[in-house]
């Protein structure tokens, strides 16, 4: 859908995108409430904002008087300016392809095979060409933003040459080093919202996601408005994903990510297809199986009681309901599913590593990380007052001690430790209550549970260890949030894999230690009829 430099303004000026006069679009909104008491550092931090270069405008909320709205707008000279300090690539140059003479045949043969294709069905998992849009970025080669070399960009316009994410993205930028205060650490967004000088900031989307007319018939409104209809609907689930047009409205990282989890999804076809034969196999070999029918014909073997007092003795043929569930899922095909399982995963990493390769060169992402990043602006706070010469750059920057460093990383690793050891006390504690209540259930009143003990213990038990993974997971995630700043990470990438390792620990930890305990330790330590392992002299172990 076109439309001409006159209807954008108006049109998304109703939609609340721009400023009153129609033409600065909004890239950045600020919510405070007038009544909070923190009116200084918000005037501070609002003159500073205007000092950095941008332009602001209040809005006052429709449903509620006390809300404010801060708008703000960076002008050119302002993107500019940020985009060459944070290295944003720009594309400056369209890519040329040069086809070596022994690929000019099967060159040819390719468009044969088009035109052939051309006759057959349209293939349905693949996205309409006129619906996306033709994203120009993608045919160019990018380079970090420079002003003195802005002759070699293609700035068609200048207010559409830095994208809506770029732009939030700078004004974020700028947001997380203004002061709002005199002080080392009294600097950026962040602080002001965590004491409630501001209710919330966020940039905003580039409209509504729905429309009135069809998008075949009218065009999509917005880019919001084309991922939603031809990625973020349930009607479009079997369709590949559009990912340059993920990449241009959330970023390259996002991008990256649903780059991964399609390619993720689309390699589980051939293992869930493996893994439904292998269960099948399982249900039509059921009534062969040597083990699971001696099992059930063992009517005359008597098998002691799980406990003591109340647990009655039982038949080994009262087993053989589980014994065939078993052999569903542990059979003869189950050892050829797992080799299968082990090459899966090679090849998915693999083919993976292709892939990447492949987004990373048409995106312009083979150097990123070689490329000087920014420092974090709470580091650059805490250690503003020692400097060192950046031997890269040769530019001052904040210097952290050693010894600062190491202390830093050893109260981390510590916090690490204990909240693992508190993932094990928790997993210790459920095999505690399942040795403690089995005997009680086999006491209790009620013939139903009397007589299912057993599985109201594993029942229950297994609740009280979803419950308490559940909320350990909330407090993971705060712990590794508190232990990650404490470290002081440098650069954003550096935080982001600090964090990232710890959540991973604590995830993997949390998430498979019961796992561990049931294939390495239950069972090993029951003793044996007549001389049984007990919990403090009373209770037996579980089998």
């Amino acid at each position: 859908l076109t439309l001409s430099s006159q209807e954008v303004p108006d049109k998304n000026k109703a939609n609340g995108l721009y400023f009153r006069d129609g033409k600065c679009r909004i890239d950045y909104i600020l919510v405070y409430r007038k009544s909070n008491p923190q009116t200084e550092k918000r005037e501070v931090f609002e003159r500073n904002i205007r000092a950095e270069g941008l332009q602001m405008e209040k809005e006052s909320s429709l449903t509620n008087s006390d809300i404010i709205f801060v708008k703000l707008h960076a002008p050119w000279e302002v993107l500019g300016k940020y985009a060459e300090l944070m290295n944003v690539r720009m594309p400056f140059r369209r890519k040329i392809y040069y086809l070596h003479r022994r690929y000019k045949f099967m060159n040819r043969i390719e468009k044969q095979i088009s035109r052939f294709r051309g006759w057959l069905p349209r293939k349905p998992m693949k996205l309409d060409k006129e619906t996306l849009p033709d994203l120009e970025e993608n045919d160019c080669y990018t380079a970090p933003f420079s002003q003195q070399r802005i002759h070699h960009f293609i700035i068609h316009n200048k207010e559409t040459f830095f994208n809506n994410a770029t732009r939030s993205r700078i004004v974020h930028h700028i947001l997380q080093r203004v002061k709002y205060e005199e002080g080392k650490n009294k600097i950026g967004l962040n602080r002001l919202l965590s004491n409630g000088s501001y209710e919330a900031a966020f940039p905003l989307h580039e409209g509504s996601y729905r429309s009135k007319n069809s998008i075949r018939t009218h065009g999509a409104e917005n880019h919001r408005h084309l991922l939603y209809e031809c990625w973020a609907s349930w009607g479009v689930w079997y369709k590949y994903q559009p990912l340059d047009l993920v990449r241009r409205y959330f970023g390259e990282k996002i991008g990256l990510y649903f780059a991964w989890l399609g390619w993720y999804t689309g390699m589980l076809f051939p293992a869930a297809f493996i893994g439904l034969f292998v269960f099948l196999y399982g249900v039509t070999t059921l009534n062969h199986c040597q083990v699971s029918k001696e099992v059930c014909q063992a009517t005359d073997i008597i098998m002691c009681p799980i406990c003591d007092k109340y647990c009655p003795f039982m038949r080994l043929s009262d087993s053989c309901v589980y014994a065939k569930v078993t052999h569903l899922f542990d059979n003869g095909a189950t050892v050829f599913f797992a080799v299968f399982m082990a090459v899966w995963a090679t090849v998915f990493l693999e083919f993976w590593k292709r892939r990447r390769a492949v987004i990373a060169y048409d995106w312009d992402l083979i150097d990123w990380e070689e490329e000087e990043e920014e420092i974090r602006p709470q580091f650059e706070a805490k250690y503003s007052k020692k400097e060192r010469m950046n031997p890269i750059s040769g530019k001052p920057e904040p210097y952290q001690a050693f010894a600062d460093k190491c202390s830093r990383l050893i109260v981390s690793a510590s916090g690490i430790f204990f909240m693992i050891c508190v993932v094990i006390a928790a997993v210790f504690g459920i095999v505690i209550y399942r040795v403690v209540t089995v005997s009680t259930f086999a006491a209790f009143k009620w013939a139903l549970i009397r007589n299912n003990s057993q599985v109201a213990t594993t029942g229950t038990a297994v609740c009280i260890n979803f419950c308490i993974i559940m909320l350990l997971n909330v407090l993971y995630e705060k712990v590794a949030l508190f232990l990650t700043n404490l470290e002081q990470p440098r650069t954003e990438s550096e935080w982001e894999n600090s964090f990232t390792l710890k959540m991973f620990l604590f995830q993997f930890v949390n998430l498979n230690s019961s796992t561990f305990y049931i294939a390495f330790f239950l069972g090993r330590f029951t003793g044996h009829p007549g001389a049984y392992l007990r919990l403090i002299n009373r209770w037996r172990l579980e089998e």
